[in-house]
């Protein structure tokens, strides 16, 4: 079968990517084309537009990058078309996938959608479009089947293909030693994937590198970037840069400085403690606090409902306050360890790995029935 995949961002590409290599096993005859990144292309088929042309983040940003956004939608649009595939497979990104899924259900082309949006967070009845334009919707959150459930919208609950990933990790236990790293405790810095998020957010996190000589910092070099791009956030530091090789970074780490996103998640199931934080622009950081009514913008805190990380957002974000954080996390020995206690109860709810593998079972079913 024919299967055209949309992801708009590194954590898309990331789920796609193992997603391709299960419907690899279920569908031995699958022809891929995609809006991806580099480890959706290394599973095969044909990269249509990278990621990096597209992950725009914020209300301001996607207004200044409009025309952008309107000549991708249009490229995708025209590509779908004219490919014509068995289903069309929508990876979180939602300003963009149900404006593409509308415009498939119009030419009858099937529609799933992996990864649901965060509906739940703001605009709610934009369930009411989805029921309309998305045949199957596949969710990797717990709470996102309750949810649905309300809008009386049956979904299929696959896991998280997070445990996925991190289950197929091979721990390198001479981590240090082949990247020639020191003996001091590392600090591990994801300032995420987008260009605005560096700019926004890196410059704190170096700045906190001066207040702790006894630990390395060592930034998680998302693949999106070289090392250029991150130097002149670094200037004269003694700060690493190390690519394709974040969990076992976090691993390897005493604490970690995480942007808010899946990055949050990760870290907490490979048991790294942390302090989120985040800062966009001003005004779209405004917008969206009228707009969000969810109590925490982390992953981890959403999951279990409560505040098992500290999050700091926009103004709360300084080198100061991150500092505060990560001496707590790193000398307070019962708050280090409450955290690492919530983690656990995070992973049993969680489950086991298979998301991919599930989701690639169901979706093969659901195309043979209608064949």
């Amino acid at each position: 079968m024919k299967y055209y995949l949309i992801a708009g961002e590194a954590s898309g590409d990331l789920h796609g990517s193992n997603l391709m290599k299960a419907l690899k096993l279920e569908d031995s005859e699958a022809d891929f084309r995609f809006f991806g990144g580099d480890l959706m292309k290394a599973q095969g088929g044909t990269l249509v537009k990278h990621y990096a042309d597209m992950a725009y983040m914020g209300f301001v940003e996607v207004i200044i990058n409009f025309r952008a956004i309107l000549k991708n939608m249009k490229q995708a649009k025209e590509d779908v078309l004219a490919n014509h595939p068995d289903v069309l497979i929508l990876i979180d990104f939602p300003g963009f996938n149900l404006k593409i899924a509308s415009f498939a259900k119009q030419h009858n082309i099937k529609v799933f959608y992996y990864i649901s949006p965060k509906v739940w967070a703001w605009n709610q009845k934009r369930v009411l479009k989805i029921k309309k334009v998305v045949d199957k919707m596949f969710c990797i959150l717990p709470f996102e089947v309750d949810f649905y459930k309300k809008w009386e919208m049956d979904v299929d609950y696959i896991g998280n293909p997070l445990l996925d990933a991190i289950s197929e990790n091979t721990p390198d236990e001479l981590f240090s030693v082949n990247n020639n790293l020191s003996v001091k405790p590392i600090i591990a810095l994801l300032p995420g994937s987008r260009k605005q998020e560096l700019l926004n957010i890196l410059p704190d996190m170096v700045a906190v590198s001066d207040l702790f000589p006894n630990n390395q910092f060592i930034i998680a070099g998302a693949p999106t970037f070289t090392l250029q791009d991150y130097q002149p956030y670094i200037g004269n530091r003694d700060i690493r840069v190390i690519f394709n090789n974040t969990y076992n970074l976090l691993l390897h780490s005493e604490a970690a400085i995480v942007a808010s996103g899946t990055a949050t998640l990760e870290t907490a199931l490979l048991k790294t403690p942390q302090v989120v934080v985040y800062k966009g622009n001003t005004i779209s950081i405004a917008i969206a606090r009228l707009l969000i009514k969810i109590k925490f913008i982390s992953l981890v805190n959403l999951i279990m409902d409560d505040l098992v990380v500290k999050e700091l957002i926009q103004n709360d974000c300084t080198p100061i306050t991150i500092t505060e954080e990560l001496k707590s996390i790193l000398y307070d020995k019962t708050y280090r360890t409450q955290m690492l206690i919530n983690y656990e109860e995070l992973a049993l709810r969680m489950g086991q790995p298979g998301a991919s593998f599930k989701a690639a079972k169901l979706m093969v079913g659901y195309l043979n029935q209608t064949q």
